[in-house]
């Protein structure tokens, strides 16, 4: 297995499992779901979700700029702070040309755009903000990243549904590796907690609708899963080639050793039953790490508590790994945070190979009879080395990870 690849030298969280990497680390290995009933989803069909309800904006990034900005791009801007603090990167003598932006999302400003379209049917085209084109545009989270730290390097945004944080990692690694930049801040973010949203996702019946007990509603992988909880939050991570990390004497806290991407071809929402596009991906992350499936040690998977997803996925990884390493969907927890899942899947895959430990598939009380992966219930040391995290969305998009520590 080739030990070259890219260093992640600082992370960044917010979930609805706290503030920080930490706090979300410490909830996923206890297996405490955070899904709740929310009063801002009151009167819909499905009104439960895992809000990151410890995170104040103004607080963290100040009311004056929060108030220009939609809230997925306040998570992405303080997990962003959060992460280059972690890496003892000095923002104000970096070489600005030469740091990348690459940030996923789903959904944008889809908050600030519900709510400027309801004044524009109510009160009218003069109702409308000026502002709301800059806080709604899938760009601008990455944009206000890059002018709050100084990046004037390649900026992009990701939008590959729920795959769009593993994919931005995938894009900014690549970044690194072609010279086009020495420093990358990568992930997703996701803050799709509106009416509008929710209802769309109740529509399609891929929501849970267990109102009545919200934090038994996520359940990957068991028998009597019903849809996933929607989630918010951000996950990023600062890249940087291993040989720059290692001269700068930067923590370094995993590294990416490679990816793989494909789609499916298949169908608008539902994966591809064959798993042929996922199985692309799964393969292609392993070639480019130089790894074999036997040497694949632990699985984050994509596991999102919806019959078909968890079906397919777990078909695919009991094919391709037929020595089944441990898997787990941290989803339990976090509920499906969409474009930010990737990201945050991919720091808590680290926190695993960092600590040795896999949390548990919160929920996981009655393992589907038809799913023979060996799937995690309780928080399971494990010595590992390599690990995948799967990331598959709507389009038929697949991103795998291949991470080591």
């Amino acid at each position: 297995m080739t030990t070259d690849g890219i260093a992640v030298t600082g992370m960044g969280m917010i979930a609805a499992g706290g503030v920080g990497v930490e706090p979300n680390w410490h909830r996923a290995c206890s297996g405490t779901a955070t899904a709740a009933n929310d009063p801002a989803l009151h009167g819909l069909p499905v009104h439960i979700s895992c809000r990151a309800a410890d995170f104040d904006a103004d607080q963290h990034i100040g009311a004056r700029k929060a108030h220009r900005m939609d809230r997925y791009t306040h998570l992405a801007l303080a997990a962003a702070q959060q992460a280059i603090t972690d890496a003892a990167l000095d923002t104000a003598s970096w070489d600005a040309p030469r740091v990348a932006v690459v940030i996923g999302t789903s959904f944008g400003g889809i908050t600030t755009f519900e709510t400027q379209h309801q004044l524009l049917l109510s009160e009218g085209a003069t109702a409308v903000s000026p502002l709301l084109l800059p806080m709604y545009l899938h760009n601008m989270a990455a944009g206000h990243i890059a002018m709050e730290f100084s990046a004037r390097g390649p900026n992009m945004a990701i939008s590959t549904a729920c795959a769009s944080g593993a994919t931005a990692i995938a894009v900014a690694s690549d970044l690194l590796r072609l010279n086009r930049c020495d420093i990358a801040i990568a992930g997703g973010t996701e803050a799709p907690l509106n009416p509008l949203t929710i209802a769309a996702f109740a529509r399609m019946g891929a929501l849970s609708t267990r109102n009545d007990d919200p934090a038994a509603a996520s359940r990957p992988f068991d028998a009597a899963r019903d849809g996933f909880v929607a989630g918010e939050g951000a996950g990023i991570l600062i890249l940087e080639r291993e040989q720059d990390a290692r001269a700068r004497h930067a923590p370094i806290h995993g590294m990416v050793l490679g990816y793989g991407t494909s789609a499916d071809s298949h169908h608008p929402t539902a994966p591809d039953p064959t798993g042929r596009g996922a199985e692309q991906a799964l393969r292609q992350a392993l070639l480019t790490a130089g790894a074999t499936p036997h040497d694949v040690d632990f699985v984050n998977a994509h596991g999102t508590s919806t019959p078909l997803n968890d079906t397919h996925e777990a078909e695919l990884l009991a094919r391709i790994l037929p020595h089944h390493p441990p898997v787990t969907s941290t989803k339990g927890v976090t509920g499906h945070t969409l474009g930010a899942a990737g990201a945050i899947e991919a720091i808590l895959t680290l926190r695993s190979l960092q600590t040795q430990q896999i949390p548990p598939t919160a929920n996981l009380t009655n393992p589907d009879p038809d799913i023979t992966i060996n799937t995690t219930r309780t928080l399971v040391q494990h010595t590992m080395n390599l690990a995948l995290s799967n990331s598959f969305g709507f389009g038929g998009q697949n991103t795998v990870l291949a991470l080591t520590k």
